[in-house]
């Protein structure tokens, strides 16, 4: 009989915790171990429920998600936090698998493991292989957009995007961070080794999940035409169960950003002109990019076929 492993979500309320939740209430390896709602914020109950699991998703705020990572005193337990809070934090392993060769290994055997960032999950993708190959010097002025389903904002924006009387604002895309300080910044920096702080715009749009993120590459500023990235890219991701590289745009020349929704896939497409190369990401914003990511830390870390629930 095969074994089936005790899994506290705690945060389940929120959009990643239920879509985790939806992900893996069926897993044939995991007993999803519940709290009853009017201890759901009682650390004590919390932290003696972590005790009894083999491994914990934390899907909290940033504040709150530092603080339940220590509530556990069993050593046998395994985290993944869904927050930004340790992110580049040490002694924590970025939840990304297919980051390096052995990135994998390394989520198999943590006890921390950190899941990225929407955004940042499509960056990094796109980035990473050029600028260990060379292609990409690592101060290259970046400049990238985002656009992302409002899911990704929380219930509270939800709540407004589906209000019957909602303003009119919101029917349009709406740029954000217009600080330049998006918390996605320093993973972004750390994981792919860039050097330069990317401009970097998020636009949030009027359509619930699906993400997709465009980079532009000046050809006579990187060292390397399309086609080397196209096969930098492929060469990186080759084998990949979820990230797949083409260097065919759709035939009928959109790349529409919610193409992958309800999947835990990611597209690269390396596209433009012989000035200009586009790299383009899309995937969804709640799978690849939040609970699809979360779910596939799960099984690698409990030793199970990675795309169980996926």
């Amino acid at each position: 009989m095969n074994r089936r492993y005790k899994v506290f979500i705690d945060g389940r309320e929120g959009t990643t915790g239920l879509q985790i939740y939806t992900r893996i209430r069926n897993h044939p390896s995991i007993e999803l171990v519940d709290i009853i709602e009017e201890k759901r914020k009682d650390p004590d109950e919390r932290r003696r429920l972590m005790d009894l699991c083999d491994l914990v998703i934390l899907c909290l705020p940033d504040a709150a998600a530092r603080e339940a990572a220590v509530l556990p005193k069993s050593p046998d337990v395994r985290i993944i936090d869904a927050s930004s809070a340790h992110r580049t934090e040490p002694g924590w392993v970025y939840g990304f698998p297919e980051l390096g060769e052995d990135q994998r290994s390394a989520i198999a055997s943590a006890k921390r493991v950190t899941n990225p960032g929407c955004h940042a999950s499509g960056i990094i993708a796109l980035l990473r292989p050029l600028v260990i190959k060379g292609l990409l010097p690592s101060d290259y002025p970046l400049a990238i957009t985002s656009l992302t389903g409002y899911s990704g904002a929380g219930k509270a924006m939800i709540a407004q995007y589906r209000a019957q009387n909602r303003p009119s604002s919101l029917d349009a895309p709406r740029l954000y961070g217009l600080t330049m300080k998006h918390k996605h910044i320093s993973e972004i920096l750390v994981m792919t080794g860039m050097t330069r702080i990317p401009a970097f715009s998020p636009i949030i749009c009027n359509y619930y999940s699906g993400m997709e993120i465009i980079i532009p590459l000046h050809k006579q500023m990187i060292h390397a035409d399309k086609s080397e990235i196209y096969e930098t890219l492929k060469m990186a991701y080759n084998g990949s169960r979820f990230i797949s590289v083409t260097d065919s745009p759709p035939e009928n020349g959109y790349v529409e950003s919610n193409a992958f929704v309800g999947t835990n896939r990611m597209e690269l497409l390396v596209t433009g002109s012989d000035e200009i190369i586009e790299l383009i990401a899309r995937f969804d914003n709640l799978g690849k990019g939040a609970s699809g990511a979360a779910v596939q830390n799960m099984n690698i870390m409990l030793g199970l076929p990675e795309d169980t629930g996926l």
